[in-house]
């Protein structure tokens, strides 16, 4: 599934749950955008409890597994420093949703532009968070 190593110097977007939910059921608009960013040549960046949250049967979700294989894809693990950082951005924002942060934590350091279908509560975590909503 997709590529696990940084590739931090291309421009990029990060994809919450609510995003490959909406690739998983066809969503017109959404594939639009992920079309027009590869050919803008973007990367997408999904950190990995995004991905649990969104797979349920690989045998079905057979368009949101093909694109989770592509090269433009980085699946970022949720490692002991990224999950420390999560956990200090709820704290600080006294809210519980440790993926939801780390997709704001990630498109942070990367630079990205977030796509998500909850941008209230990625708000909530980061204001400045560049959002582009479903």
């Amino acid at each position: 599934m997709g590529r696990t190593h940084a590739a931090a110097a291309r421009a990029g977007i990060t994809l919450d749950a609510g995003a490959l939910i909406a690739l998983d059921r066809g969503d017109k608009r959404l594939i639009a955008l992920l079309d027009r960013a590869l050919a803008q040549r973007f990367v997408f960046r999904v950190p990995a409890g995004v991905v649990g949250q969104a797979w349920r049967d690989g045998r079905v979700q057979v368009t949101l597994a093909r694109f989770l294989r592509i090269d433009e894809v980085e699946i970022v693990p949720l490692d002991q420093q990224l999950a420390r950082a999560c956990g200090e951005l709820c704290g600080a924002t006294d809210t519980a949703d440790i993926i939801d942060a780390s997709v704001v934590i990630l498109a942070r350091e990367r630079g990205d532009r977030v796509v998500t279908s909850d941008p209230h509560d990625l708000r909530r975590l980061d204001p400045t968070c560049p959002i582009i909503p479903l």
